[in-house]
Parts: structure tokens; sequence; C-alpha cells
């Protein structure tokens, strides 16, 4: 009895240490704002897989509006604006990406085509030298090479 008696002693200290840590987790939970935020990323991600790039587009746009600071925010809306056929907002979203990373290769990549589509295969080659730089062998440089291979200019 004795011997229970001096470990509950011993352990009953122990034991409230790890409360405060308990009630500090508990405070961690993302905000409702927050939580808006992540879910118009994971919107427009859907969006894309769904080619809906109306809605791939407006997420996007919300995205980089909280955060102008995101990257990949605008990559993606400038993909999706691409293949909606605006290739001006396409070109502006993928330059403030580069702008943010220079060393962006998905909007490197994406870029590339987007000059493809508008018949400038200049630029594109200038994207596809840039990520040589970066990387000769990821698949961002890799899938622009292709495209520019089979490139064939669009009837005007």
């Amino acid at each position: 009895m004795t011997r229970l008696f001096t470990r509950l002693l011993i352990s009953l200290p122990l034991m409230t240490l790890g409360w405060p840590a308990l009630s500090l987790a508990a405070d961690t939970s993302p905000t409702p704002v927050e939580s808006a935020k992540a879910d118009d990323f994971a919107i427009g991600k859907k969006a894309l897989a769904a080619k809906n790039w109306s809605l791939a587009a407006e997420s996007f746009k919300k995205v980089v509006a909280d955060n102008p600071k995101n990257a990949d925010g605008y990559n993606l809306l400038g993909y999706s604006s691409r293949w909606l056929g605006k290739y001006d907002e396409a070109f502006a979203a993928y330059d403030k990406a580069l702008a943010l990373d220079p060393k962006h290769k998905g909007a490197l990549e994406y870029s590339g085509v987007a000059y493809l589509k508008v018949n400038q295969k200049e630029k594109a080659e200038a994207q596809l030298a840039r990520l040589k730089a970066i990387c000769t062998s990821c698949e961002e440089t890799t899938d622009l090479a292709k495209a520019i291979a089979a490139y064939k200019p669009a009837a005007k």
C-alpha cells in the first residue's frame, strides 16, 4: 500500500505537467478566414482536375488576392486563364509568379506552352532555356521541350 501511495505521489505532479500543453494545442485550430483561404486553393485544384477552368480561375483570383506573394496561386491562375483562352491574363499571372519566384518551374513551363498557343515560339524556347538552366531532367523541362518539338504554327 505504501508503495502504491509513493508511486501516486511521484506520478501525479508529472502528469499535470502536460496539461498546459494540451490547452495550448486547442488554440491552434485555423480561423474561418485561414480555412477559407486554404479552401480557395483546394477548390481551385479540384476545379483544375475537373477541367472547370472558370471555377479554377475564380478560386485562384481569390487565393492571390488574399496572398499576393503566392507564386503557385499566380501560376495556376495563369494556367486556368490560358485554358479559357485569356492569354493576356495568363501572361500577367505567369509574369507575377516569375517575379515572385524566377525559378518557378511550373510557371516557366506553362508560360512556354502559352507562348506556343499565340505563335511565339521564340519566347517558348527562351522559357525552355531558363528551365534547362534550373533542371535539365525535370518533368517541366521535358514537357515543354516536347511541346516545342510538336509545335505547328496556328493558322491566322
